[in-house]
């Protein structure tokens, strides 16, 4: 099967066309943008990836946020679109950009004459069964039975990749691995998994709980928002644009949110820069060990997304603080790639609707 795969960021694209029918699935073409593109270069870049030598099977659609409703990869539909829709607010950075490639996408089937099957895959998919002390917030009952207030978690589509090559990599089964799993890219979450099964995790209901990233807060105290509010006349979109867009190692440092460009400007002496990663490590240990403390023991801390991948001085500076994990608990560090595993969830869940099997090479 032959699946494009389409990952919005909260600053960039990434488009893949992915052959799952291999041994082990091979991207046969891709398009990537560190910045998100405006809507007519993308689907600019979608067409020519859609009409290739031979148009995709399916099209995979990372999901950031599915809401209560969505919790499994599910095929787009007017009921699942009506969901997404609802969950827009809690991840407008995310959820509306993954609409207009759903639109985009429908289109340009539409201009081709072919129906490729269409399938989100929420990243909220892999915490769906968080137990209930880790889900709940202490909040009155009333507000979440009505507002369906819980935690979902992020990073999902990460999280089942880093997995699947922490055991190819430990030469163990999921069924017999306890794991913390980073993810630091752009967003940035740790999460507790024991025997396969998400059991914590640092985000919560939306993408800005827990550690400090590129531009997100993180964790904050809700009584200084309040304040900023009640107090300081900030209105609630100004408070929700700078805890978003302003805040993290790109308010810390003045500069950036890039740790490519923070590194060596700490290395050579500006001070912001230095503070700034000195907090992104400070919090990324602190989540770290937080969710560690879900787990009776732990026998690897996986590494993955885009910083957790590439940048050694910045997971050097986030291990030589965490020997509470213990002597025996090994550092494993992967390279963050989602499209394999939109394309193996899109392909399984097609696949269940026929009836048949799909056969994956070891550790995809």
């Amino acid at each position: 099967m032959r699946v494009l795969t389409v990952n919005p960021g909260s600053n960039s694209l990434q488009l893949h066309l992915v052959d799952t029918d291999r041994a082990e699935p091979v991207v046969l073409d891709q398009r990537k943008f560190e910045h998100r593109p405006d809507d007519a270069t993308a689907r600019d870049e979608l067409r020519s990836l859609l009409k290739g030598d031979r148009p995709p099977d399916a099209v995979a659609h990372r999901l950031v946020h599915g809401g209560p409703e969505l919790r499994r990869p599910t095929r787009v539909g007017e009921g699942a679109l009506a969901a997404v829709r609802a969950a827009e607010p809690l991840a407008p950075g995310h959820v509306p950009a993954t609409l207009r490639m759903i639109e985009a996408v429908s289109e340009l089937i539409g201009e081709m004459g072919s129906e490729p099957a269409q399938v989100l895959c929420p990243d909220t998919a892999f915490h769906a069964g968080l137990p209930e002390p880790a889900a709940q917030y202490a909040l009155p009952a009333e507000w979440r039975e009505r507002y369906g207030l819980r935690r979902y978690g992020f990073h999902g589509l990460s999280c089942g990749w880093a997995l699947r090559q922490a055991v190819k990599q430990l030469d163990r089964p999921a069924e017999r691995l306890r794991l913390v799993i980073a993810h630091l890219g752009g967003g940035c979450s740790a999460t507790a998994v024991d025997r396969g099964r998400s059991v914590d995790t640092s985000m919560g209901f939306t993408p800005l709980e827990g550690m400090s990233m590129s531009t997100r807060s993180g964790s904050v105290d809700p009584g200084m928002l309040l304040w900023l509010i009640e107090h300081a006349g900030l209105s609630p979109a100004e408070v929700r644009e700078g805890i978003s867009t302003s805040s993290g190692l790109l308010g810390l440092s003045g500069r950036s949110g890039d740790t490519r460009e923070l590194v060596p400007a700490a290395q050579n002496g500006d001070r912001e820069a230095a503070l700034a990663l000195a907090v992104f490590a400070h919090r990324a240990r602190r989540e770290i060990a937080a969710v560690a403390a879900s787990l009776p023991s732990v026998d690897a801390l996986v590494f993955t997304g885009e910083i957790g991948f590439d940048q050694p001085e910045v997971r050097d500076q986030i291990t030589d603080g965490l020997s509470l994990l213990g002597p025996d608990c090994r550092v494993l560090v992967v390279e963050p790639r989602e499209e394999l595993e939109l394309a193996r969830l899109t392909a399984e869940l097609l696949a269940g609707e026929r009836g048949t099997s799909v056969q994956h090479g070891e550790g995809t």
